[in-house]
């Protein structure tokens, strides 16, 4: 159900990318949502940690690209976001957390950034 490629998002025009972007991030909040219903040791909660770590990832590579045209000053504020919800991301994973709805919040007001 949740199983959008990001590459697949980016073959429309830039006009589309940010409501795709903003629909990317819908999905992974949706996921976690459910992770944090289910519990921590749930297979929503698996998936949900690994989508997160696929959006981030591919996000802070594109960031970090000098072709990226976003201000300097967004990107970097962009990507330490990303790498804080990467951290997180690790510590739900490794059972040294269980606080969901910290990702939940700070994905939402990304995407919500977006448009």
């Amino acid at each position: 159900m949740y199983q959008m490629s990001y590459a697949e998002t980016l073959e429309d025009s830039s006009e589309d990318r940010r409501g795709q972007e903003r629909e990317l991030f819908s999905l992974v909040i949706a996921q976690l949502q459910a992770a944090k219903e289910s519990g921590i040791k749930s297979s929503e909660a698996a998936q949900a940690l690994t989508s997160v770590h696929r959006l981030w990832s591919i996000l802070i590579d594109d960031l970090g690209s000098p072709d990226n045209a976003l201000p300097a000053v967004l990107r970097a504020d962009l990507i330490s976001i990303g790498i804080w919800c990467v951290k997180q991301a690790d510590l739900l994973r490794s059972g040294n957390s269980d606080d969901f709805e910290s990702l939940i919040e700070i994905n939402g007001l990304v995407r919500d950034g977006l448009g």
